[in-house]
């Protein structure tokens, strides 16, 4: 009964072990793989067109010339979403990609003078949500 007893222990304590590698090799690969950024645009009533205009217009040729891969850009299919929301993905190599990538895009005096020229009628967003994602081991997105 005890070696039994400790067979069992043992292979609990090999099992959490193996976890504890796994989880800490998965976070350190989540760190340094592929991330995509998923962000939520809203806006003010009636500029919708405005910010699909810029977007359209140049905004995402000066993503690509930051490093940014576009992966996608949508309105939603939802009849109130519609109006005033627009969500997109782009993918960087890494955290510290996306964070180079935004501070080149945010100083690029193309993008202060396409953004200022869209804003002639108004402010146009008024709420931004993002989110990084890192892929799953099964997700086709690598």
């Amino acid at each position: 009964m005890i070696k039994k007893v400790s067979a069992t222990i043992l292979s609990i304590a090999i099992a959490f072990s193996a976890g504890m590698f796994i989880q800490h090799q998965t976070e350190v690969y989540a760190q340094s793989q592929k991330v995509y950024e998923l962000r939520t645009y809203t806006t003010a009533a009636g500029r919708l067109p405005a910010l699909l205009n810029r977007f359209g217009g140049g905004e995402i040729d000066l993503f690509i010339k930051h490093g940014m891969t576009s992966v996608g850009y949508w309105v939603p299919d939802d009849a109130e979403l519609s109006q005033n929301t627009m969500v997109y993905m782009v993918a960087h190599e890494n955290r510290d990609a996306a964070a180079a990538s935004w501070s080149a895009f945010g100083a690029d005096p193309v993008w202060h003078t396409m953004r200022d020229k869209s804003r002639e009628d108004g402010a146009i967003v008024t709420d931004v949500v993002n989110q990084f994602l890192d892929p799953t081991s099964f997700s086709p997105a690598q």
